[in-house]
Formats: structure tokens, sequence, C-alpha cells
């Protein structure tokens, strides 16, 4: 599975990197930095949680 970020959809919430900062990396206003990376099954849940929690949708997991 890979897991990646639209940076255009990214509105800076921070959701992701709350919910897993072991994860995900933002900047110094709030906005994701770019993702693209394989995960391997079973998907971690650290992984789903920050997927789960973008609001813009910006995170994919296919």
């Amino acid at each position: 599975m890979r897991l990646s970020l639209d940076t255009g959809k990214c509105s800076g919430h921070a959701r992701c990197w709350e919910a897993a900062p072991e994860v995900f990396d933002i900047d110094d206003n709030g906005y994701a930095l770019p993702l693209d990376r394989e995960v391997t099954e079973p998907v971690d849940a650290a992984v789903l949680a920050g997927v789960a929690a973008c609001p813009e949708r910006a995170i994919s997991l296919r």
C-alpha cells in the first residue's frame, strides 16, 4: 500500500501530525510536508489515525 499526501489539498490543520507525530511531519505553519511512501500490511494504527484525521482528505492510502 502507498501512503501519500496531496499538498495542494492540505489546509494546515496539523491533525494528521496530532494523531500520529511518528508518521507525519509538518512545517512551522502546520502544513503537512510532502509524503509518498510504501506502507506494509497490516497497516499501523497510527497511519490509519492520521489519514482519518485529515478534514480535507489530502492523505491517501492505496
